[in-house]
């Protein structure tokens, strides 16, 4: 596996990070001003589960270098 491959990983799981742990955090300040009286519990919730989905994937990309991503195939 290239660098350029390795980096390509390491980019597409910040951003799915991202995007997890800024829906849990989202969706957990959602149901604690509706439905928790405020408590953090459902934010803190929340957001674990976004970072530990985004850890899942991370992980399984990071391990399986043979699978082929849309973006990354050549036309021949």
């Amino acid at each position: 596996m290239s660098e350029k491959e390795v980096g390509q990983k390491w980019d597409r799981c910040l951003a799915d990070c991202a995007v997890k742990v800024g829906a849990g955090l989202g969706l957990g300040i959602v149901f604690s001003v509706i439905f928790f009286k405020r408590r953090t519990l459902p934010i803190a919730f929340g957001t674990g589960a976004g970072l530990g989905m985004a850890y899942s994937n991370c992980q399984n990309d990071l391990r399986s270098p043979y699978l082929l991503h849309s973006n990354t195939t050549k036309e021949q």
